[in-house]
């Protein structure tokens, strides 16, 4: 467990959604879900999720906090918005399972290995490096995240879909050496050291270290 694992667990013991209500992204909304299951009859991935919102919610109510917190179902979600569009309370259902799973990954409860988690960190760490995602590179940390003989057999089974990305000039191979950038790469990590700043400050957190330099 965690040091800031252990804060919340002591400061918000046996009350979880209170927790939830100051630590998560739209967490106030979760105690205006009345049960009635259209979100979860609405979601593309109903039937594959280990907890749909709607039990997440009562979840969090019961003060399952463990159970709710280490789950993989909040990465599941593809944003999709049909539980926004169809929920008769107007939740925004999309928004707190997407500040569930960034809460749990900031107290280190989230699942490891998990494959939406897994990408979300590549691609944030691609993308904020120049202000400019690298395809190359950020395919090459995907497919190869499982070790290498995992990767040349991942690469082999999309090799046309990689041909096509070269052809349509979105697969450079000089970018493995030479990453395209924004113009003002400095300004953008400062930025987004600030936003963080903000957000631990609004939040209580303590401020994260997150890879923003070159």
């Amino acid at each position: 467990m965690g040091d800031m694992d252990q804060q919340m667990l002591d400061k918000y013991r046996n009350n979880f959604l209170h927790e939830v209500e100051e630590k998560v992204d739209d967490g106030d909304w979760v105690k205006m879900c009345m049960q009635c299951g259209v979100c979860a009859g609405s979601c593309t991935f109903g039937p594959d999720w280990e907890h749909t919102p709607q039990k997440i919610f009562m979840m969090i109510r019961a003060g399952k906090r463990e159970e709710v917190l280490t789950s993989s179902s909040m990465w599941m979600c593809t944003s999709c918005y049909n539980c926004m569009v169809r929920c008769p309370r107007e939740l925004p259902i999309t928004h707190i399972m997407h500040g569930l799973a960034s809460y749990a990954h900031r107290l280190g409860l989230a699942p490891k290995n998990q494959p939406t988690r897994d990408f979300s960190l590549i691609f944030w760490e691609n993308c904020t490096k120049t202000g400019r995602v690298n395809e190359l590179r950020m395919t090459i940390s995907v497919y190869f995240r499982e070790g290498f003989i995992s990767g040349v057999k991942k690469m082999w089974t999309l090799r046309n879909i990689g041909r096509g990305l070269f052809f349509a000039k979105r697969l450079n191979p000089m970018e493995l050496f030479v990453s395209h950038g924004c113009k003002d790469k400095d300004g953008l990590r400062r930025a987004l050291k600030k936003a963080d700043e903000i957000e631990a400050r609004r939040r209580g957190y303590a401020v994260q270290p997150r890879g923003y330099s070159s």
